[in-house]
């Protein structure tokens, strides 16, 4: 079919703000010039991170030092003429520069400290001007700092050997010690610098779980200049807490009681929690099963707080329980009526039977199920439900994040060529896409991610409806079979509170996760994203890799990964986590050392990268005319050709 012409395209409105913008045809031609030249600077450099799961310095760190792209920067314009220790220096200054000013200032005086001001701001220039090379000055002034613009751009443009401008370069330098902005400048360019070193961070999932500073890391990517975010397992509960699901509301409340976060709820978001509190003293007492997990360095802050917690811990846990087996009953499309786990116990015998083998249950508090009718709340119960509902609700600052989160967030994101998605695309067991039946209608592959989409806004957007077929999908999608951000076959959280033998506790994966190890299984992933399946990749977050293990797979089809942030997955994984860049090079998948604390790398002075692997290295170097900004500036251009050729539009 012959494909409309670009006239087609340009409405009379559009070409009507087009021609206002650019009102003369030297304008127009002096944009094109613009955008073509722009096609032909490097790729900038996208920076990939997962499964950040509240651990705010941690994730804080990783995007100070851009995954090592800093330190790469620095060796490649100053090996040879600094040391390696005063590389380090630099390093650690363009990550911390306020910390590491004040570490200088407690062993340099007078006029030793004057010079090290001196020294630094000439490394520093000379590292931002290698960070700038890739942009236009426009964009480079859009990362300085606005009270220094003016001079940091004297500084980067200007040849510091040019014999006329020498005493003007030597006046600025002296009036910077004199007038004491020498550490305010360096603070500004050292920030400018971490700003033009990665242009874009790509967040493949997982903001919130069990570390204790989300709400710091929304308001961190509030504020960086460009950013998408693909939505993980952990994410859907909060954005579905905020949607009117009181399900998503109790997992993810039941959570924070288990590791000791419900100062996120309490403190960062200001949800009152003082009738939970109440009714869990009340009706419940100590249990071994639900005592709070701690990570290490962790602690209680009052005396009897494990004991409140443990009670608050149960009292959560059965009014879940029952909302699962309602919404179970409600939902009989999702399929999961063997998980309707209150109406299958035996309460006089206290066992439950699950694929017809018979456990003992061991630690049950029971007490406010009613046998006769299990998934029924109580009058309180729903009262506490629904005050808490509306806390969530109303919580300014929750629904400022998630606003944010729901506006840059997606299921899966087709970027530059690769697939971003946080959990797994379903498949069977021979990877043929699992077939899913929603309201009468079958979906699979994109289609149901896409289906999930529309679901999860239309939820959002009708936070009063709690019990509709849009709010309690977002649940399933928490822990439904064929979820695209779960890929397991159940959920076995029950099992693991009540259940003694370890062998109820297992839960089996989608074979997406085996599969996803063969090169033509994840093309064929590309190819129904509409992606090139021999120069894209897909971009996986969720699983954690371990020392020892590749996060790279299928000959560099898939990428896995998850950041290892979380604390508590660090004895296990024995690293902290895996990053990835992607410049104008190829990419580069970043594995790192667990964090400690900004405390240690100043005093230490070395960072915690251990490898930084090629993925791939392009032939070529790539253009932004190779990017999907390239593409929309080719239409921009094609566009103004249009109009430059119809003179009577000029």
């Amino acid at each position: 079919m012959e494909q409309p012409s670009i006239n087609s395209h340009i409405d009379a409105f559009s070409a009507r703000l087009i021609r206002q913008k650019f009102p003369t045809k030297q304008a127009v031609i002096t944009e094109i010039m613009n955008l073509k030249a722009i096609l032909h600077l490097p790729k900038a450099t996208e920076h990939f991170v997962s499964d950040l799961h509240g651990e705010f310095d941690a994730f804080d760190y990783v995007l100070r030092n851009g995954s090592g792209s800093i330190k790469q920067k620095i060796h490649a314009h100053m090996d040879g003429f600094l040391t390696p220790r005063h590389i380090e220096d630099l390093a650690i200054l363009v990550y911390y520069p306020e910390d590491e000013i004040d570490h200088q200032k407690k062993h340099l005086h007078g006029d030793v400290l004057d010079q090290w001001y001196l020294d630094v701001v000439s490394r520093l220039l000379t590292l931002l001007q290698a960070a700038a090379s890739k942009y236009t000055r426009s964009k480079v002034r859009k990362a300085l700092d606005p009270n220094f613009a003016y001079i940091t751009e004297e500084f980067l443009y200007n040849d510091a050997r040019d014999f006329n401008k020498h005493e003007y370069s030597s006046q600025l330098l002296t009036d910077m010690l004199s007038l004491h902005q020498a550490e305010p400048f360096i603070i500004a360019t050292c920030y400018s610098i971490q700003r033009l070193v990665v242009d874009h961070l790509h967040v493949v999932g997982d903001v919130y779980d069990r570390g204790d500073q989300p709400d710091k890391i929304m308001e961190r990517l509030i504020a960086y200049p460009s950013v998408d975010i693909q939505w993980g397992n952990h994410d859907i509960l909060w954005l579905g807490a905020m949607a009117g699901s009181k399900l998503c509301m109790l997992t993810l409340l039941r959570i924070c009681a288990r590791y000791n976060n419900l100062n996120i709820v309490e403190d960062a978001y200001g949800i009152n929690l003082r009738h939970l509190v109440a009714f869990a003293e009340q009706h419940y007492g100590e249990n071994p099963s639900f005592c709070p997990k701690l990570v290490p360095g962790d602690s209680y802050s009052f005396t009897g707080e494990k004991e409140q917690l443990t009670r608050i811990h149960q009292a959560i846990a059965i009014m879940q329980f029952k909302l699962e087996g309602q919404t179970i009953e409600r939902r009989p499309e999702f399929k999961m009526d063997a998980r309707n786990l209150l109406r299958q116990i035996d309460y006089k015998q206290q066992t439950l039977t699950i694929d017809g083998k018979t456990y003992p249950l061991e630690n049950t508090c029971f007490q406010m199920i009613d046998p006769k009718n299990p998934n029924k709340l109580t009058p309180e119960e729903n009262e506490i439900i629904n005050s808490l509902l509306l806390s969530f609700q109303n919580s300014t600052k929750l629904k400022r994040h998630l606003d944010f989160m729901l506006h840059k967030g997606s299921l899966y994101k087709c970027y530059n060529g690769n697939l971003l998605v946080h959990g797994c695309l379903p498949v069977t067991a021979d990877g043929k896409w699992q077939k899913v039946v929603f309201n009468g209608h079958t979906y699979a592959g994109k289609q149901l991610l896409d289906f999930c989409q529309e679901q999860i806004e239309a939820a959002y957007a009708h936070p009063d409806q709690t019990d509709d077929f849009a709010t309690d999908l977002l649940w399933y999608l928490w822990e439904g079979e064929h979820s695209p951000l779960f890929g397991k076959k159940k959920m076995t959280t029950f099992e693991r509170y009540f259940i003694k033998d370890k062998k109820a506790h297992h839960e089996e994966k989608n074979a997406y996760f085996d599969l996803r190890k063969d090169e033509k299984f994840c093309q064929n992933i590309l190819v129904e994203f509409d992606l090139d399946p021999h120069s894209g990749h897909i971009i996986n977050g969720h699983t954690p890799i371990k020392k020892g293990q590749s996060g790279i797979m299928a000959h560099t089809k898939m990428l896995v990964i998850d950041g290892g942030y979380s604390k508590a997955y660090h004895h296990t994984t024995g690293i902290g986590g895996c990053t990835l860049l992607y410049n104008s090079y190829g990419l580069q998948l970043v594995t790192h050392h667990p964090f400690t604390s900004k405390q240690e790398i100043i005093e230490k002075r070395h960072d915690n990268l251990s490898k930084i692997k090629t993925v791939n290295q392009v032939e070529r170097r790539k253009k932004v005319a190779d990017t999907d900004t390239g593409k929309a500036l080719q239409h921009r251009i094609e566009v103004l050709r249009v109009l430059l050729n119809e003179d009577d539009a000029i």
